[in-house]
């Protein structure tokens, strides 16, 4: 690729496009942007390749190029709308299921399960871009925790400790709202029994 060998790269956008336009539509919340992020994150590896140092994987340092793209279209773009949330019922491009259903539920159960995941999607618009990015990176892209810190340039450490400050504040907005209440205590359960 380097040498400017075209179907080298080919081959690399072929392996990583789809990842990559995931990521950037979890992060936009937009198919029409991920696909321009998408098309800039090769375009830019393609221009600066000779920059790329080989500390970690191409697929991690395109996933850093495209975290950057998208941190910084969110910036430019500050007022997301909740609506624009990409929704969870299809299952993701490269063909996981993101949650699978349970058809012989009680329709009030799916409705509820339906209004959570809206509500979760919706806070996530609320949290600062590097809290969102590490999430959809690590609980909905299944990144390692090695692949999340060679994407975001971070020590393994820092990497643990910003998705659990993200999870914390994820928690702590969906409670706000009332759409979760936190998991009882031990303490509050041997009470509850008591009565």
């Amino acid at each position: 690729i380097r040498a400017g060998d075209g179907d080298a790269f080919e081959t690399l956008v072929r392996e990583h496009q789809t990842r990559v336009y995931n990521l950037a539509l979890r992060m936009t919340g937009n198919p029409e942007d991920a696909m321009d992020i998408s098309q800039e994150t090769f375009l830019k590896a393609w221009r600066t390749m000779g920059k790329y140092r080989g500390d970690c994987s191409l697929g991690s340092w395109l996933y850093r190029i495209a975290s950057n793209l998208c941190i910084d279209l969110l910036r430019k773009n500050k007022r997301r709308q909740a609506e624009k949330i990409v929704s969870l019922d299809d299952p993701g491009e490269d063909g996981r299921p993101l949650e699978l259903p349970d058809l012989r539920e009680e329709p009030q159960a799916i409705l509820e399960r339906e209004e959570n995941r809206r509500a979760v999607w919706e806070c996530l618009e609320n949290l600062p871009e590097e809290q969102k990015l590490i999430l959809i990176l690590r609980d909905v892209n299944g990144l390692s925790y090695e692949e999340i810190g060679a994407a975001m340039d971070l020590e393994l450490g820092t990497v643990k400790s910003r998705i659990f400050r993200a999870r914390e504040r994820l928690a702590k907005l969906l409670m706000d709202r009332g759409t979760f209440d936190p998991v009882p205590s031990s303490n509050t359960r041997k009470k509850g029994r008591r009565r």
